[in-house]
């Protein structure tokens, strides 16, 4: 789904492994001693030992009341008309549970974000933090003062305005108090290309910020619009982070209680900053209603933010925020390390953070240091293809476009996804982070006003582009027992309000009380 862009504190907040899991008797594992080859989820998906409906006619009988209350749930008004594709297993044994085209891609939308977790918390741990460093042509001075300050983005995806505050104490602790000339902005990590090219038309929306390796709360920022006084008034205004780079032009009324109210708000560039133009107007009495933009230049943005944040920290900047290089002579200041990526992982997933999705694609792209070049998304999509192909997912089943689920590109059976939630919840390592990042049903996250019938039982990434919706994670069934699902669904006809009822009303069939099962074998094919 789009991301909230929710950061903590404001408006805006949304080593290699040396395990050796345990594998059914007889299933190899690959060459890099630890993950799981295909042959072990072929075992582990559909390998189904001694089940018979002649042996079992309980077992049998609630699988048939399953069946038919999940496909009942699937026959929802709104997702007539539209392809459907579902598998659920049983998380321990891998016995399918139910399946319904379990291996017919389609678009994942945000699904897609559950292999960019996977990948980069395998590659790089949970505990991983990207760094940001700061350097300047010598050390302060007697009075504090450097020519210039050179900020170098690390490509931390989760900078937010208060953590460039703490940066900014940081530096007035080791002595700065003043910048004579400029704060030179360097985010050669990544390369130019800020949007991905099959994103086609790109909104000011949030959840289409630019991709850069400085960035500043997700490349977004916060308008908050209220009625004036009066009718005729301008509307109040007001911009966090209130730096000068993002420039109000206010030209929206405040309208009478009745009158039809139409607000628009964007933002283009101009000479020195964006210009945000808020119009149209809001009735008189309404409550405040706050907007979320991205901006255009994620770089000079955010060292607008370092600006504001030095000043409030009492140091002084004589100069511009320009971009450039750094000179090699240039002595490091300090080294801010930003979130774990467990903990930024966790952002992203409950909150379906596109913006930290794409950077944590490109990111990994350059993780291992030996690579000439910026990091790119060709770059970044081939690192996680091979992080996830070393953990024995079958990468021909994936079409992989980018890492947000954002591109119609993307195209994914269910069976990939489910095998994915599956290693992921098996890692030592980092399968606590992995689970505890899904949004919790009617709980948090992009769950938070959903799937009530199945509140606190279901944990799951969701999927949300026009015509297109999925929900892909794990159930605890009413035996105790917990269940791995994926379900996608493109081109329903109807409103996506309804197209995600629907699906809520599958997750609440299958960890309703009467929802025991057992295994499918014949269904879904065993050994496949």
């Amino acid at each position: 789904m789009a991301a909230d862009c929710r950061r903590r504190g404001s408006r805006i907040t949304s080593i290699p492994s040396s395990e050796s899991p345990h594998l059914p008797k007889g299933v190899a594992m690959n060459r890099r001693g630890r993950q799981w080859t295909a042959a072990a989820f072929g075992a582990l998906l559909f390998g189904v030992s001694g089940v018979s409906g002649a042996t079992d006619q309980a077992v049998a009988g609630r699988q048939a009341g399953l069946q038919q209350r999940l496909d009942a749930a699937l026959r929802h008004r709104g997702l007539r008309g539209a392809r459907l594709a579902a598998l659920v297993v049983d998380r321990d044994s891998g016995a399918p549970l139910y399946a319904r085209d379990p291996d017919r891609a389609l678009v994942p939308a945000s699904n897609m974000k559950v292999f960019t977790a996977l990948a980069v918390l395998s590659a790089l741990g949970p505990t991983f933090r990207f760094e940001t460093e700061v350097r300047s042509n010598a050390a302060p001075d007697a009075d504090g003062s450097v020519q210039n300050l050179y900020l170098i983005g690390g490509g931390d995806p989760a900078l937010t305005s208060e953590d460039l505050w703490r940066l900014a104490a940081d530096l007035r602790r080791v002595g700065l108090r003043r910048i004579r000339a400029d704060i030179v902005l360097d985010a050669s990590r990544f390369d130019a290309e800020l949007w991905h090219p099959s994103w086609g038309k790109l909104s000011s929306r949030a959840y289409h910020a630019p991709v850069s390796a400085l960035s500043v709360n997700y490349g977004a920022f916060a308008v908050e619009v209220a009625p004036g006084a009066a009718v005729g008034d301008p509307v109040r205004v007001a911009i966090d982070p209130p730096v000068r780079f993002l420039r109000l032009s206010n030209r929206a009324t405040t309208l009478a209680p009745k009158g039809r109210a139409e607000l628009t708000v964007d933002r283009r560039l101009v000479t020195d900053g964006e210009e945000v133009i808020v119009s149209g107007g809001v009735r008189l009495g309404g409550k405040p209603k706050i907007y979320y933009r991205s901006v255009l230049d994620p770089v000079r943005y955010a060292g607008a933010v370092l600006k504001l944040q030095l000043e409030a920290n009492g140091i002084e900047v004589g100069g511009d925020i320009v971009r450039g290089a750094v000179p090699a002579s240039a002595v490091e200041l300090l080294r801010f390390e930003g979130r774990s990526l467990g903990e930024i992982v966790r952002l992203f997933i409950k909150y379906s953070n596109n913006n930290i999705a794409e950077s944590l694609v490109k990111a990994l792209g350059v993780a291992g240091g030996d690579v000439d070049g910026p990091a790119s998304w060709s770059r970044g999509l081939r690192a996680v293809r091979e992080e996830l192909t070393g953990l024995g997912l079958e990468m021909d089943r994936i079409t992989m476009v980018d890492g947000s689920g954002l591109s119609y590109g993307n195209k994914v059976p269910p069976r990939s996804l489910v095998a994915a939630l599956l290693v992921g919840q098996r890692s030592f390592r980092f399968g606590p982070e992995f689970v505890a990042a899904l949004p919790i049903a009617a709980a948090d996250g992009t769950l938070e006003k959903r799937a009530k019938g199945a509140a606190y039982g279901v944990r799951a990434k969701t999927g949300l582009l026009n015509r297109v919706t999925g929900l892909s994670g794990y159930g605890k069934l009413p035996d105790g027992r917990v269940a791995v699902f994926s379900v996608l669904v493109n081109g329903f006809r109807g409103s996506a309000e309804e197209a995600m009822d629907g699906l809520d009303g599958f997750v609440a069939e299958l960890v309703a009380p009467t929802a025991t099962a057992g295994p499918v074998a014949a269904q879904v094919g065993v050994g496949r």
